[in-house]
Parts: structure tokens; sequence; C-alpha cells
């Protein structure tokens, strides 16, 4: 059985957690100039609903574009709702931004704001980015809303390099539902059924398209990722904002290369955090000691999350490879069987390859032959996203561990990290023994805070089993 008749199978739509559907076409959009234009006049062209769902909605000029085609389409009747991430918005955007949009008719919802009974619960972010218009079509990729994405002309400053895609067809239900799914999980009701809606007939010829509504404590993409990886034949090229992959996937990648695939991975040449940075290198020796070609990018920043195999299928999506995604978070990703698209989602790896500078093995080494990138006039600007501080702090965890109990051979790229987490260890440790009341004031709150919350919410459990009884 070929990649082309596996994913064609039940068994692998199993595996993906995938909702599969025949009939649909698409449409592949690349960075935000492009993707906001379709965004907007998708918003523009509306009739019944508009759903959008993100991680990032800035109050800048971009996200001011976007609430005035919300606003103006609330106005002409159409149902706008708009969900966003606490988190991802948090010191990004006002509330005078939400309450323009609740005043001009927009429904608004948070989700997973901080709460006082859950302090563990705000790990769990919607890192979703999601745009459903009217039934007729759908929208997800990388892509959040604002200025970085996209750019400024005027300013000579390029927009990040992202990647979207637009859904015609059956498989609009599904990202529909799958919006509907998380607009319930914001207001903390029931999810509207097993998230399984009708899919009417589709019309002749299109492609095949499957949804991957990630949700937390889900591993339907990582089980995914891995099986495209053992039944790749001939290529798989991944690009990733912020690769922090366990050792399985990178045994996954290194075994397919060995195997003759051609494995090609591009990444961020300087990420906006170090840490992360840090551990999506130390796994560059494993994949290049295998024979994974691995490329870092020279432009502003590298923010897709894109995967093409066998030049006939693709993965587009929200969903980066590190645990967060994989497990945690609320992720969307749509996977496609078509030679059309995968041809051109491969011409675009190529032309990025261009402006990117592959690494390479140095005398039994990860070395990097780095030229002098031209200066694009962009400049170095980071953003305080906990998505990556938190897949940095799971690749944090697996590289300190493997450092204590050796289960694995630690690479140099780990040095920093290994050094880092020595010396909050020695800090503590003198916190301890000068300031004693300090470290025990931080374990009473990290203990009495979470103790509590269980408390009440088991008290909560237990009358509502109460009322059911006697009701």
């Amino acid at each position: 059985m070929d990649l082309l008749d596996a994913l064609a199978s039940e068994s692998f739509c199993r595996v993906a957690e995938a909702r599969h559907t025949v009939g649909n076409q698409v449409r592949l959009l690349r960075d935000g100039p492009e993707t906001f234009a379709a965004w907007l006049e998708a918003i523009g062209q509306a009739k019944r609903f508009v759903w959008l769902e993100n991680y990032i909605i800035e109050d800048d000029a971009t996200g001011g574009a976007f609430a005035e085609a919300l606003v103006a389409a609330a106005r002409r009747g159409v149902n706008c709702r708009v969900l966003y991430d606490w988190l991802g918005c948090w010191r990004r955007t006002p509330a005078r931004f939400w309450a323009r949009l609740r005043a001009g008719g927009v429904e608004v919802r948070c989700y997973n704001p901080p709460h006082p009974l859950h302090p563990l619960r705000w790990i769990t972010r919607d890192h979703r980015k999601v745009l459903c218009v009217d039934g007729d079509m759908a929208f997800t990729g990388g892509l959040c809303i604002g200025h970085d994405w996209a750019g400024d002309t005027a300013r000579n400053m390029p927009p990040w390099r992202d990647t979207a895609v637009e859904i015609r067809g059956p498989a609009v239900a599904y990202v529909d539902a799958a919006f509907g799914d998380s607009w319930a999980a914001a207001a903390r009701l029931a999810p509207p059924g097993e998230g399984v809606v009708p899919v009417g007939e589709a019309p002749g010829g299109g492609v095949e398209v499957s949804v991957i509504a990630g949700r937390p404590d889900g591993l339907g993409l990582y089980r995914l990722e891995q099986l495209v990886a053992e039944i790749a034949e001939r290529s798989l090229w991944l690009t990733d904002g912020y690769f922090v992959a366990t050792t399985a996937y990178v045994r996954a990648l290194a075994g397919a290369a060995r195997g003759g695939v051609d494995v090609r991975l591009l990444v961020p040449g300087s990420s906006n955090w170090p840490l992360v940075g840090a551990l999506s290198k130390a796994a560059y020796l494993p994949l290049l000691q295998a024979g994974v070609r691995v490329f870092e990018w020279n432009g502003p920043m590298l923010h897709a999350k894109t995967a093409v195999a066998d030049g006939c299928w693709s993965r587009i999506g929200s969903s980066n490879s590190n645990l967060a995604s994989w497990i945690i978070n609320r992720e969307l990703d749509v996977t496609i069987k078509d030679h059309a698209l995968a041809a051109r989602m491969e011409a675009m790896f190529e032309a990025d390859m261009l402006h990117s500078t592959e690494v390479v093995l140095a005398r039994g080494r990860s070395g990097i032959t780095r030229p002098v990138a031209p200066d694009d006039g962009m400049p170095d600007r980071s953003i305080a996203n906990a998505e990556r501080l938190l897949s940095g702090a799971i690749g944090l965890g697996s590289t300190l561990s493997a450092s204590f109990t050796r289960r694995r051979q630690l690479q140099p790229a780990e040095s920093m990290v290994v050094l880092g987490g020595g010396a909050v260890l020695i800090l503590l440790g003198i916190l301890a023994i000068f300031l004693p009341r300090v470290i025990a004031w931080v374990v009473a709150i990290a203990a009495l805070w979470p103790g509590v919350g269980l408390v009440l919410r088991a008290l909560k459990l237990w009358r509502a089993g109460k009322d059911a009884q006697a009701g």
C-alpha cells in the first residue's frame, strides 16, 4: 500500500481522529497580505454568519480593519461571533477593543481567562486560527491577526512568513463544528454533540480533505505525524515555527531518512524565545546524522506549520511540532490529498529554501555555514507568547530529565539548557539556606492555592450529586 492509498483508509482517519470528506475545493494562501485580503473579502460578502477564532487579535491597524468589517457585517444582520484566547491577547488587546465589537453587535467570548479556583487551568490555550463564513467557506492556517503578519511596505518591513488555506465543500461543516465546540467550551457549556455533523452530497470532482480539531489531551495529530513519517516513500518536507519534537518523533524522521526518504525540515533562523531555539537545535545532530536536511530561514520570522509528503499529501494548520500543540492546546489542522496542491506546496518550500541557510555536519558535529543575510529592514521584535514558553518548558524538562537519568546522550547544543537548569537549582538552594521564609511562602502558596480549589470543586461535585439524588 503506497501513501496515497493509506491516506484514504478508514484506519488512517481513526489514528488522526480526523473527519474525512471528498469533493472539496482548496486555495493555498501565502503570508498575511494575501490571507487577510481573502478573509476580509469573505467577511464583507457574508450573508448569514461569520465566526472568527484566533489566538491573537491585536488592537492595531490590522485588527482594526477586522473590527470594522465585523461590525459592518453585524449591522447587515449577519450573526458575527469572535472567540479570542485570553493569554494570547493579554497586554496586546485592551478591553475597549472587545467593547467596541460588542457595541457593534458582535458576540465576543474569551477562552480560558484566569480563575482563582483553577490556578493551573491557564496552561490550556486556544491556539486555533479559524474563520467560518456562511457554511460555504472556511479558512485555517498559522496566521494570527496583527501587524507582524501584515508587514509594512512603507517602512520596508516584510510580513512574517506564514501559510493558510481556504476550503469550500463538505469539509467546511466540520470546521464549523470545531468552532462550535470551542465556542461552547469558552462559556463552559456542554459541547454540541460529539462534533459529528451531517455532510451533504459532494459535487463531482474536488479533493479529499480531513479536518483534525485538536483538543486538550488529544493525540490525533501526534500519531498522524509519526505515521506519515513511517509510511512516506519518497519525500517529507516540513515547515515549523517552533520545532521542539519528542525523541520518538525525531527517531521517526531519522528512520525515514535512513530508509531513503527525502526528509527536509525548515525552521526559523532565530527564535523569539532563545530557550525554544536552543531546544530546537538540540535535535539537529541526530537528524543530520540520519540524512535529514535542515534549513534555517533568513527572513524576519518563520511562523508557518505545514507538511507535504510524496507529492500527494499536504497538512496546513495551527499546530507546531511540540507537546504544547499535540496534547495541551486547541488546534485545527487540515490534511489534503491532492497532487496539484502538493506540487504548489513543494514549489513554495523550494522558494523558501532560496531564502534559507542549510545546516550541515562539520567534523562530526553539527555546524552552520551562515552567509550574511541581506538587510531586510526588520527590527528584532519578540512576542511574549505563552504557547512558545510552554513548549520550551516541556523541552527543558525533557533535557534536564535526560541529564539526571542518562536515558539518552545529551548534545552540545543542550549545554546552555543544562547550565540554566543547574543555575536555577543553585539559586534555589542558596535562597533556602539564607532566606528560608521566602521558600516557605512560595511552597505554601503553591500548595494552598490549588488545594483550596480542589476542596471547593469537590464540594461542588458533592452538592451536584446530592441534588441529582434529590431530583
